[in-house]
């Protein structure tokens, strides 16, 4: 080596094998792609068990007050429970639980009640009595169904899995 270079040539440097080429990087990212192809199929995407049951517990919650909003104003309060839109709404409060595409959503609710239509909706009386209805948030073959008591208005959250 040339002690009056300022800068000795590639060649001459002893740490010329210290690095990647460009052919080792794009090799180490097309095995780390094809990994990560195969990896993500298997990954849970959309609503998990845990977020599954927190929409059963908000809606169990939701129905829950209206009944409670019935004995105390001493008047009738419907909970709304609208399939298409995926929604169930407070008619006490006008709170809504929006329920995600990927849960199966399923009704039972009474076609009267009081000897009046009851329109896809879970009334409750001020006595604290109710139709009664049930609505199952399901997703995977299991979910949970919210129950209401037609004779007591209770409002229960039971597992279910599908059949």
């Amino acid at each position: 080596m040339d002690p009056t270079r300022a800068e000795p040539f590639l060649e001459d440097r002893p740490d010329r094998e210290a690095g990647f080429t460009l052919l080792e990087v794009v090799c180490v990212l097309a095995i780390v792609a094809a990994l990560a192809a195969l990896a993500l199929p298997r990954l849970p995407l959309g609503t998990s068990r845990a977020r599954l049951e927190a929409y059963a517990v908000e809606a169990a919650s939701l129905i829950k007050a209206d009944r409670s909003a019935a004995i105390r104003r001493r008047t009738p309060v419907a909970t709304e429970v609208n399939a298409t839109s995926r929604s169930i709404r407070s008619g006490a409060t006008g709170r809504s639980v929006r329920i995600p595409g990927d849960v199966t959503l399923r009704t039972m609710l009474p076609q009267r009640c009081n000897n009046r239509p009851a329109h896809s909706s879970i009334r409750f009386f001020p006595s604290g009595m109710s139709c009664g209805g049930t609505v199952a948030l399901m997703r995977n073959g299991t979910g949970y169904e919210v129950r209401v008591n037609w004779l007591t208005g209770g409002v229960e959250i039971v597992p279910r899995r599908a059949s």
